[in-house]
């Protein structure tokens, strides 16, 4: 759930409601879980506090996961946190997902009066934080960002989140942190599946030398169109995917200056210098290719062939964005529920 109002096409209060509709129509079409991002101040996305979202559909849902996709720690006190997602697993009856990142926009970074090269290491402190508080009901840290003397959580934790905590890890630096952390790996689909394996591969190896037992399989996110008829399936990619990835290149400056002389986001630097040599038409097509989106048959052999260089992987896909009509975004749902999912299941 992005809460994308692209080009400001409708009213905040009406994008609002029809991500809503969205959740509990998901839940009625056998998804697993929900997983609402957190951002702010503009267009790109607007859901400020994921977990207070989350605690609204746990009263409208009986089933689904609610998972945070994701609190960014440094924009959050780590305390605040914990209090909230525990709140929101005992409010679920056990439904709550923990998923944490870092961020990456600088327009936030600056609207929070944070600096960004903090991003790392405040997110290292903020995250070990949090995940002893979640197992033991108490928080403290003797960090230089969020000092903190041992405090119980109210109500305490209902249960262990082990198994139920996840890092978006877009970066090599956040894969081995979350390997480090022993937690799940979340990446957003934006590069080809052999490139996502070298990355995985440096999460794995990190997880191995911290833990005594295997790795969650990692968990994508794609941007998902899907329609019987290919060509229209072809031209709503095309329009709507593309129109995503250029919100995605403005709101992250991912071709601005900042980048290249972070020690924060270094990949990120390199990342853009290899876009700018490809030129940025090849950059969106490869995009697009990379992403759950066609006909239901070929949303099914596009998630195969991921799975033959990558192994088992978990699937989050988004139906509302770049500009989509919430009917054709209800559409692409409700098809991909009736015959992709249970194709992909049976792998």
């Amino acid at each position: 759930m992005v809460f994308q109002n692209f080009g400001r096409r409708a009213p905040d209060g009406e994008l609002v409601q029809s991500e809503l509709r969205m959740a509990e129509m998901a839940e009625d079409l056998g998804f697993d879980e929900l997983w609402p991002v957190e951002h702010h101040f503009t267009d790109y996305a607007a859901c400020p506090d994921n977990a207070q979202l989350l605690s609204y559909l746990a009263a409208r849902t009986s089933s689904i996961g609610l998972a945070t996709g994701a609190v960014i720690l440094p924009w959050n006190d780590p305390l605040r946190v914990a209090e909230k997602i525990v709140l929101l697993d005992h409010l679920s009856n056990g439904r709550a997902v923990f998923g944490m990142g870092r961020g990456l926009s600088l327009r936030e970074y600056n609207g929070f009066g944070i600096d960004m090269e903090e991003s790392r290491d405040r997110f290292d402190e903020a995250s070990e934080m949090i995940l002893e508080a979640l197992e033991t009901g108490f928080i403290q840290g003797d960090g230089p960002y969020y000092p903190q003397a041992r405090t119980e959580i109210r109500p305490e934790p209902r249960g262990t989140f082990k198994g139920r905590t996840h890092s978006v890890a877009m970066s090599p630096d956040s894969a081995t942190q979350a390997g480090k952390l022993g937690v799940g790996m979340v990446l957003f689909s934006n590069k080809p599946d052999e490139a996502c394996a070298s990355d995985i591969e440096g999460y794995k190896k990190s997880f191995g030398e911290h833990h005594d037992h295997a790795p969650p399989a990692p968990r994508f996110c794609d941007f998902m169109v899907c329609d019987v008829d290919s060509a229209k399936a072809g031209e709503m990619a095309r329009q709507h995917i593309g129109g995503y990835f250029s919100e995605v290149m403005h709101h992250y400056e991912l071709g601005g200056e900042h980048f290249k002389h972070s020690r924060a986001y270094k990949s990120y630097g390199e990342q853009a210098v290899e876009m700018q040599a490809l030129g940025m038409d090849a950059v969106v097509e490869n995009y697009i290719s990379i992403q759950a989106a066609g006909t239901p048959e070929g949303i099914v052999e596009r998630i195969a062939r991921r799975r033959e260089v990558i192994g088992d992987f978990d699937l989050n896909v988004c139906a509302f964005f770049g500009g989509i009509s919430p009917a054709d975004a209800e559409r692409s749902m409700k098809l991909f529920a009736d015959e992709v999912m249970p194709a992909v299941r049976a792998l």
